[in-house]
């Protein structure tokens, strides 16, 4: 029996450790390819811990955490989140940016994914001043010696759930791909959704 938790802010943190592990499980895996370390995600956890406008909603089979989604008040995140957003000639404040969304293979099509964009929108909605949802996703070559012969892109997924990608809307992050001794500059496109 699958279990949901709708949190907001501070009310995650008691699961900060189990978060950041399903991350680094999940993120593991093609197309992100990331090797961290737990103590670099609590950190990073800590802005939607913080913020006043954030939402973690997850997603428990007997207590074990299985999935989770995230999602805050642009304006309250790093400045490299807000930047991109200003540079296209968005505001921040009118926009509430979807964190992750991380779920064990095993669960996966199972209606989750959907139910995660769901409810990250209708909390986004309950906040006046939101104008705009969106997120970014890596971008790698069809070619990439990692990707797997199952891999199935989620773009037609996405465009399921209302949003559109903005191609002049792209930013850059690094991280250590796994196997790779050095960080290397990753592209990050973004989408983006109207719901106001």
């Amino acid at each position: 029996m699958l279990n949901y938790i709708s949190l907001t802010g501070s009310s995650a943190r008691k699961f900060a450790d189990d978060l950041a592990q399903l991350r680094l499980k999940v993120f593991y895996d093609f197309p992100y390819l990331y090797e961290g370390n737990a103590d670099y995600e609590k950190k990073y956890l800590e802005t939607y811990f913080k913020a006043s406008h954030s939402f973690i909603f997850l997603v428990q089979d007997n207590e074990k955490i299985i999935g989770a989604t995230t999602g805050i008040h642009a304006l309250e995140e790093e400045e490299s989140f807000r930047k991109p957003f200003e540079s296209y000639g968005l505001n921040p404040e009118e926009i509430f940016y979807f964190g992750e969304s991380v779920l064990l293979p095993e669960y996966r099509g199972l209606g989750i994914g959907k139910r995660f964009f769901e409810e990250r929108e209708a909390y986004a909605v309950t906040l006046p001043f939101i104008k705009y949802l969106s997120f970014c996703a890596v971008v790698r070559p069809d070619n990439h010696p990692m990707k797997p012969d199952d891999y199935r892109p989620l773009d037609s997924f996405w465009n399921s759930m209302g949003f559109s990608i903005v191609p002049e809307l792209v930013t850059q992050y690094e991280w250590k791909d796994r196997d790779d001794e050095l960080q290397t500059k990753k592209n990050m496109q973004y989408w983006l959704k109207k719901i106001r």
